[in-house]
């Protein structure tokens, strides 16, 4: 845990890795408008903060604590949350670019995605239970062994979920949505 606890300040058009973040803390912070694209953040804590408009392609979180933190039209595309530490992981998206994001093995009960682009997103044995997925255009991405217990995807679509190879007792989703779920038998609907 770093020795440095940084809270409520506002970071706005910062462009790291430029101007390296501190290893450090941080607590009720805001991130607007901040470049992490390739910045390496590694053991770094961020606890109750909001990350606006930033674009953290290919950043590495390696052992980076993510306590109750929301992107908000941010850029998360290739981003590996499974390095992250998951201790108290809890992570919110709205209006988010998660193209090519690993979730793999991660516990995110009850995580809400709201309009996200999560395609060739890997969900691999990631427990989803509870979990939102609001508008979200799930392109190409990876069920395999997930927990989708009590997940809500009536508004999702694009999905290829196999429910045999997936855990999905009372999840719930849309008319519309069914075919997602029977893409490997081959078959029409109309």
């Amino acid at each position: 845990m770093p020795d440095l606890i940084v809270e409520n300040k506002t970071f706005e058009t910062q462009s790291y890795p430029q101007d390296e973040l501190q290893k450090a803390e941080y607590d009720n912070c805001l991130f607007k408008d901040c470049n992490f694209s390739d910045a390496n953040l590694p053991d770094i804590v961020f606890t109750e903060c909001r990350f606006e408009d930033c674009d953290f392609s290919l950043a590495n979180l390696s052992n980076t604590s993510l306590k109750e933190v929301s992107f908000e039209s941010c850029k998360l595309t290739g981003i590996r949350f499974s390095d992250c530490n998951d201790f108290l992981l809890e992570i919110h998206f709205d209006e988010c670019v998660l193209n090519l994001a690993s979730f793999y093995k991660l516990d995110l009960k009850g995580t809400v995605f709201k309009n996200c682009l999560l395609s060739e997103a890997d969900f691999s044995e990631t427990n989803l239970t509870e979990a939102t997925f609001e508008n979200c255009d799930l392109h190409n991405a990876i069920f395999e062994r997930t927990n989708l217990n009590k997940a809500d995807l009536r508004t999702a679509y694009n999905y290829a979920i196999d429910p045999e190879l997936n855990s999905m007792t009372k999840a719930r989703f849309s008319l519309k949505g069914v075919s997602g779920l029977l893409l490997k038998y081959d078959i029409e609907i109309e």
